[in-house]
């Protein structure tokens, strides 16, 4: 396996990582794995956990989902009431356990073990200037130059706050952090906020999440998020906060997480995630109005963006796509075809509710748009008399740097900005996307969130940017196992 993105397999846009860490909670093992299993949609991989009792840090981590992970190693052998966990979404470098995390290190002072959700578009630079020093990277992942730079000596001679402070303030892009030592865990988040970390309570603990739905499954109370730019460390003494950098002018918050990344029972960014769908599937109707029969949803990420839709529009709402939960992970299967047609099996037609219908077909994205142009011939095959697209965003026309794993610029369907020709590439009798100012409308602080792939404005500087999968496929690594 190559690692590349098959092309027939799915049309979504994939996120790198879900984070999930607690610090004094009663077998925090058993904690980290249901907050994990929460999180799955964020990464389906790898994934893996390191705990600490106080006096010895242990880890698990592999490939698969996070229960295969789970069942295959000792997983028991994990005591400890504090611990970090991660789920990956695999980039060209996944077949390398080295890149699966949380990364576990020892440094002169100890152990430390680190997880990492985001992209760091100046990782490139501080990796050439550390081998230049003479340091040596285990994996090719853009996470491991926190680990060089705890270990510098230039911030080790700090205390544990100035250190950690010091070494985030080296990182630039998009970046969610969860750091931990043999007896404290540590939560931070960039200066602009792309992406969201929340604070929970656990009991007597604290547990800390890239998803509150994580917390519904641990029986956590959400306290707040993370604010960007903050370090907060959970020890003995309590929850500490401290900034590690200034907050720049504007936040740049991703509006995909609201768009298709998150749960939807998630309170991402101060706003539930399904509630926002509907609310820009309202949008969408008043934009792009037409006359049809039925709305149909693609499962799941277009669900309350198409409830919203027929909700506006009057048109019924039903399930002309039915999904099978139970397909696996076909993104493995090392042939085209192979994974073309499993990808055909995730997504049925019911073909008594469109034969014959005019059909309103509501996605949350299109990317390279091969999959969706599928399911709209699988309508026609079906007796649709007419398909209408309608997506929940505006057209993806530029490539993300801050962690979200697009294509190129030119894989893009929509980077011509010929809408017309999407819809005849799509087959469809019409495609309405909803504009950027519809998008970013229902939220209070419109300027405070990144639309860069829809606008092309990045707003932190992309010139050094090494994207995950060229950065991964650049480095070869020995393959051996840990």
């Amino acid at each position: 396996m190559t690692g590349s993105k098959p092309n027939g397999f799915d049309d979504h846009p994939k996120e790198e990582c879900g984070l999930f860490g607690a610090f004094n909670v009663p077998r925090a093992n058993h904690v980290i794995y249901r907050g994990l299993f929460a999180l799955q949609h964020r990464g389906q991989e790898g994934g893996g956990m390191a705990v600490s009792d106080r006096k010895k840090v242990r880890s698990i981590k592999g490939h698969g989902l996070i229960a295969e992970v789970y069942a295959k190693r000792e997983a028991a052998s994990l005591k400890g009431d504090l611990g970090i966990g991660h789920v990956r979404y695999s980039t060209t470098g996944s077949t390398r356990i080295q890149n699966v995390q949380p990364l576990v290190v020892e440094c002169a002072d100890g152990i430390w073990a680190v997880a990492h959700n985001g992209n760091l578009v100046n990782a490139d630079q501080l990796r050439r200037r550390y081998q230049e020093y003479g340091s040596i990277f285990a994996s090719s992942t853009d996470s491991e130059v926190l680990v060089h730079l705890l270990a510098d000596p230039r911030f080790m001679n700090g205390n544990g706050n100035g250190r950690v402070s010091g070494a985030l303030s080296e990182l630039q892009g998009a970046f969610c952090f969860l750091i931990m030592t043999r007896d404290c865990v540590m939560a931070a988040r960039d200066p602009h906020g792309f992406r969201p970390l929340s604070i929970g309570k656990l009991g007597d603990g604290y547990v800390f999440a890239s998803e509150t739905c994580a917390f519904t499954t641990t029986g956590a109370e959400f306290i707040r998020d993370v604010e960007p730019g903050e370090l907060v460390i959970a020890d003995e003494t309590g929850l500490h906060s401290h900034r590690f950098v200034m907050k720049p002018s504007r936040q740049a918050q991703c509006v995909f997480e609201q768009v298709y990344f998150a749960r939807p029972d998630s309170v991402v960014f101060g706003q539930n995630v399904h509630k926002t769908r509907v609310e820009l599937g309202r949008l969408l109707a008043q934009e792009h109005p037409v006359e049809a029969d039925v709305v149909c949803a693609i499962p799941d990420s277009g669900n309350s963006a198409a409830l919203g839709f027929s909700q506006e529009s009057g048109i019924p709402l039903d399930y002309g796509f039915i999904r099978n939960h139970y397909i696996g992970r076909t993104f493995i299967m090392p042939e085209q075809n192979d994974r073309t047609a499993s990808a055909d099996l995730k997504l049925a037609i019911m073909p008594e509710v469109v034969n014959g219908k005019r059909v309103v077909v509501v996605d949350d994205s299109i990317v390279r748009g091969t999959t969706l142009r599928r399911r709209v011939q699988g309508l026609r095959d079906c007796g649709a008399k007419e398909v209408h697209l309608r997506i929940s965003c505006p057209p993806i026309t530029n490539p993300c740097h801050y962690g979200i794993d697009f294509p190129t610029k030119k894989e893009l369907v929509a980077n011509s900005g010929d809408i017309e020709a999407v819809r005849k590439f799509m087959g469809s009798e019409s495609i309405g996307y909803l504009s950027v100012e519809s998008l970013l409308s229902p939220f209070p602080d419109k300027a405070g969130f990144c639309a860069a792939c829809f606008t092309g404005e990045y707003p932190v500087d992309i010139s050094g940017a090494k994207g995950k999968r060229s950065l991964e496929s650049s480095m070869p690594l020995l393959n051996f196992e840990s």
